[in-house]
């Protein structure tokens, strides 16, 4: 039948859709929805096999090509899975340390959502060391200060643009720097957080804009911001987290490239998706919210948490730190190809940057002088 035919070829071209080396939304939305076009394409094989139908030229070469799809997307969602290697080791009973633990919570909120007492709830069940909140305005942290006796380390920045975001934290920050990497809009809070043993952890929060049609018109920004901070990190000899919103998916070529720039692994791998996006649609749902570390760092528990009348599933992290993991944990290797490529894309996005701030006073200038011959 002509379906099964169209079907297998949307998937193939889906599926090859995203190798085209373009930053518009429409290219990098297709990194986003692989298991769903997985399991498109599974239907398609099953279906051209059993269809009793004449195996002629076209149906053959359709064949091929689904099959090489099928394997392409299998290479990128397979990793994470219980069938591969672990990335991140899992801390043994016999080597628990809650001095040298450090425990996390990340959920963006949904600006407009006014079911502040389902979070609540679950920071005072799990009680973590650090809750960062995204898309939080001035209303979200006026309904969250019932949680501030327990918190006495805060980094507000409430904004009513959805890129709002709050952290709060049981253990010691420092050097704390709000920072607006590459626009006026987009926030990322930069912080020294000591655990409980004293050792210093450098803690990065980012939520950069999505490619999509009604953000980002293309991904230069977002891909850059991450980038900017894996060039960071790639010189630091410290523990370090990088937690939020990326509005990436685990398995793009960006998010992997950021991971060989700065040298953070993923305890997703060799485990499960944790797939918090969208909570409200089963079927259409993938990785939006990311804990990456050090190598020094190993998983104590990782899970995601029920919904709280977000968009998003929040995400519970605990890590350990300690020596006997970094011997034991390594680092993506990265190439001279990486390199180039990662220095590319942050030129590419400080280019954008500056010519959309010249263009926003530009047209301020220009308003005033309107505003002045009136």
């Amino acid at each position: 039948m002509l379906w099964i035919e169209i079907l297998a070829v949307v998937v193939i071209w889906l599926s090859f859709w995203s190798l085209i080396p373009r930053d518009e939304w429409w290219f990098r939305g297709a990194d986003f929805p692989r298991l769903q076009i997985l399991a498109l394409g599974f239907i398609a094989f099953i279906l051209l096999l059993i269809w009793d139908g004449e195996w002629d030229l076209r149906r053959q070469v359709i064949f091929v090509g689904l099959i090489a799809a099928l394997a392409y997307q299998l290479k990128m969602v397979l990793p994470y899975t219980l069938i591969w290697k672990k990335q991140v080791k899992q801390v043994q009973p016999d080597q628990i340390d809650p001095s040298k633990q450090i425990s996390l919570i990340v959920s963006n909120v949904l600006t407009p959502n006014t079911e502040y007492h389902r979070l609540i709830e679950q920071i005072h069940q799990h009680q973590p060391d650090i809750v960062l909140t995204l898309e939080t305005d001035q209303t979200w942290q006026n309904e969250l200060s019932v949680i501030e006796a327990d918190y006495p380390y805060r980094v507000p920045v409430p904004l009513d643009n959805l890129y709002g975001m709050h952290l709060y934290s049981k253990l010691e920050l420092s050097d704390t720097e709000v920072k607006f990497i590459l626009s006026n809009e987009i926030p990322s809070i930069h912080t020294t957080v000591k655990l409980r043993s004293g050792q210093p952890v450098q803690l990065y929060c980012l939520h950069p804009k999505p490619p999509s049609p009604t953000e980002a018109k293309d991904s230069t920004l977002r891909d850059a911001e991450l980038l900017i901070v894996g060039d960071q990190i790639k010189d630091l000899d410290e523990s370090c987290i990088v937690m939020g919103d990326l509005n990436d998916v685990a398995w793009s070529r960006t998010t992997r490239l950021f991971q060989r720039i700065s040298g953070l692994l993923d305890p997703r791998v060799g485990r499960h998706y944790v797939n918090t996006f969208h909570a409200d649609y089963p079927l259409l749902r993938w990785s939006l919210d990311h804990v990456f570390h050090s190598t020094d760092f190993a998983l104590v528990k990782m899970e995601r948490l029920p919904h709280i009348g977000s968009d998003h599933f929040p995400v519970y992290v605990v890590l350990q730190t300690g020596r006997q993991f970094e011997q034991v944990q390594q680092e993506l290797e990265q190439t001279d190809a990486d390199e180039q490529e990662a220095q590319e894309a942050i030129q590419e996005g400080i280019a954008k940057a500056e010519k959309e701030e010249k263009q926003v006073t530009d047209e301020i200038a220009q308003d005033y002088k309107d505003v002045k011959q009136v």
